[in-house]
C-alpha cells in the first residue's frame, strides 16, 4: 500500500468514527462522501433543527498527492489530532483553513 492509500484509509477510519455520533437537536441526518477516486472526504449534516434547515459540511478533508489538505474542522478536538494519533505525521496535514501566513506558525505543512 502505497503513502496515498494508506493515508486515503486513515481519514476514512476518522470519519466514519465521527459518522457515528448523531447531534444532539434537530432531525439532523449524517452523510459521509468518501470519493478514493478524487480524494474528497466530507462528513455533513442535513436537516432541520425544529424550522431551521442544516446543511453543511462537518468535516471536509481533501487528499493532494501525499498531503493531507484539512479544508474544515468542525469538531471539537481537532481532527489533525485524530489524523497524527491515527498515523500522518503533521508535516503532510495542511490546515487548509488558516492562511498560508498563518500555516508557517502551526507546526504543520504550509502547502
Amino acid at each position: 500500500m502505497d503513502r496515498a492509500q494508506e493515508y486515503a484509509a486513515i481519514i476514512r477510519r476518522v470519519i466514519e468514527h465521527y459518522a457515528q455520533f448523531k447531534p444532539a437537536y434537530g432531525e439532523i441526518e449524517i452523510e459521509t462522501v468518501l470519493d478514493d477516486v478524487t480524494g474528497h472526504y466530507e462528513l455533513m449534516y442535513v436537516g432541520w433543527n425544529r424550522k431551521e434547515r442544516v446543511h453543511g459540511a462537518i468535516i471536509h478533508v481533501d487528499l493532494r498527492g501525499d498531503k493531507v489538505w484539512i479544508q474544515h474542522d468542525g469538531t471539537e478536538g481537532g481532527i489533525a489530532e485524530d489524523l497524527m494519533q491515527a498515523g500522518i505525521p503533521p508535516e503532510q496535514i495542511v490546515l487548509a483553513f488558516h492562511s498560508p501566513e498563518v500555516r508557517r506558525h502551526t507546526g504543520f505543512a504550509v502547502a
